[in-house]
């Protein structure tokens, strides 16, 4: 019945697609004939006044009348071209949350609720919606404690089960493409479900978007112009988030930023370049860097709001991407391609050179043009096409980065229209490079694998005294397991005790290493 259930309302999602034209706008070339006939019929019940609309308007109204669920699953795919393709992401990165607020008396009853005390105790003044979205909407506030001006983000009522029962019906489909659709196996539906599973159940508590930002704030402080806001934790709890207030004007307004003094070029840069040092050396990036939460303040700082996506990078994810950016940069495509094959994103059973090959490709025309057509988009859009031929599988975490740098690339250039990515990018990454894989780095990699080699040394008793107790017990087993004769068992244990021998060994020749590492430190 469950799976009816999803069934149904994937069919009903049908319907609202077809019904907005979204279906029989879709691009007809690469469907098979029975998916061609199915959306000439989608065209027959399109409403007449999509006729006259634009794809991602389409888009817009379809998956805003389906609910927020959906309207969060289009934002998620827009991060996903290898899934929905390069055309379908860009449609979707233009989707307008456009979700009725709901009503304040709600929102003060959520508050209260989430924290435990009446809202005239916290706030002197509490406004109407200034700004909402499918998972939340923003109030204005007055807090009552020293009059500051703050704003307090409330989760949407019912927003969780409403999830949780799409989810059912986004696993359904999953798992039906994984079944049915062979070629898109390699895509992992399942596991892009996932994803967008626990990056929605993240984003709906506003206590896990409050430590987002204190992280971030604290990984920035001291970077210069850029900031957040800060979070007020006593008004803040897993309905609501309260923050600091942000005065200041929109990226997205030009014009304005322009005719308050700002330099327009200078900002551009600031912002790449920041979004890059918050990638490679802390790990930990604002992922929804659009200009609608991106703000520049009366002193020029670019300040960064709505912190519900974030992305997460190891320290070899940095590497790699620094070392793959950086020879892009310098055009040593060959290390490009080495660095594909050593984070194991290309089967090793591929050619490195022709790899290479297939890399010289998408770099060497983007280094032969002027700085206002070198794009970020373009260059990832390649890399796409060069997946499929090369059996790289989906990499979540290098996809969310990937799309939240095309977005800042795009929010850059309307700063600047002759930004140069690739320019604005190579300070920041060079200085990465030179920190983390140079000869100080090798010292630091190396005194971590004495250390690590040290916590392996001392285990090596308890494991020797672990395989003799299961060489015994082997040995002792009946006649419906195997036997191990007495000779084999004596082996064992000579062998055993030459590697406890050689461990003690071990054990104070890394111990004499690090002293020394120590005494030159």
């Amino acid at each position: 019945m469950s799976t009816l259930g999803n069934l149904l309302s994937l069919a009903r999602a049908g319907y609202v697609l077809a019904r907005e034209g979204v279906i029989s706008a879709l691009p007809s070339d690469p469907l098979p004939p029975p998916a061609r006939f199915g959306q000439k019929l989608a065209g027959l019940i399109r409403r007449s006044r999509a006729r006259n609309t634009t794809r991602s308007e389409k888009l817009s109204v379809a998956l805003n009348r389906l609910g927020p669920s959906w309207v969060k699953l289009g934002q998620f795919l827009a991060t996903r071209p290898d899934v929905v393709g390069s055309e379908i992401a860009g449609d979707l990165e233009l989707l307008q949350d456009r979700m009725q607020p709901f009503p304040r008396a709600e929102a003060v009853r959520q508050i209260e609720a989430s924290l435990g005390r009446p809202l005239d105790g916290m706030f002197s003044d509490f406004s109407e919606p200034v700004a909402g979205a499918s998972v939340a909407q923003v109030h204005k506030a007055v807090r009552r404690r020293d009059g500051a001006t703050v704003a307090v983000k409330v989760i949407r009522p019912g927003v969780r089960p409403r999830f949780r029962r799409d989810l059912e019906t986004f696993y359904t489909l999953a798992r039906l493409q994984e079944k049915h659709i062979p070629a898109s196996r390699r895509l992992r539906p399942v596991a892009v479900t996932d994803t967008l599973a626990q990056s929605a159940k993240i984003e709906m508590d506003m206590r896990l978007e409050a430590a987002a930002f204190s992280e971030l704030g604290e990984n920035t402080k001291d970077d210069p112009g850029f900031r957040v806001p800060q979070v007020d934790w006593e008004l803040s709890g897993r309905d609501c988030v309260t923050m600091e207030w942000v005065e200041g004007l929109k990226l997205s307004n030009v014009e304005g930023i322009r005719a308050a003094g700002h330099d327009l070029e200078q900002l551009a840069a600031t912002l790449v370049q920041s979004f890059l040092r918050h990638t490679l050396r802390d790990g930990f990036f604002h992922a929804d860097m659009h200009p609608g939460n991106l703000f520049v303040d009366a002193a020029g700082d670019i300040v960064a709001v709505d912190l519900g996506i974030a992305g997460r990078l190891g320290k070899k994810e940095r590497r790699f991407l620094a070392e793959i950016l950086y020879g892009f940069i310098t055009r040593d495509y060959t290390r490009v391609a080495e660095v594909h094959f050593e984070a194991g994103y290309v089967p090793a059973h591929h050619d490195v050179a022709s790899f290479a090959q297939a890399i010289r490709a998408i770099g060497e025309p983007i280094h032969g043009q002027s700085a206002e057509t070198i794009s970020m988009a373009k260059l990832l859009t390649l890399l796409f096409e060069v997946t499929d031929l090369f059996d790289m599988e989906t990499r979540p975490e290098l996809l969310l980065l990937q799309k939240t740098m095309v977005v800042v690339e795009g929010v850059a250039r309307t700063l600047d229209p002759h930004f140069n990515m690739w320019k604005t990018a190579e300070p920041v990454v060079g200085d990465w490079i030179r920190r983390n894989l140079g000869p100080a780095a090798i010292a630091t990699d190396a005194r971590d694998g004495l250390k690590a080699g040290l916590r392996l040394a001392r285990q090596l008793p308890e494991l020797s005294e672990r395989a003799e107790k299961l060489a015994q017990e082997m040995a002792e087993m009946g006649e419906s397991g195997f036997r191990l004769s007495p000779e084999t068992v004596e082996k064992i244990g000579k062998a055993e005790a030459r590697h406890s021998r050689w461990g003690h060994i071990a054990l104070w020749v890394i111990a004499a290493l690090v002293a020394w590492q120590v005494f030159l430190g």
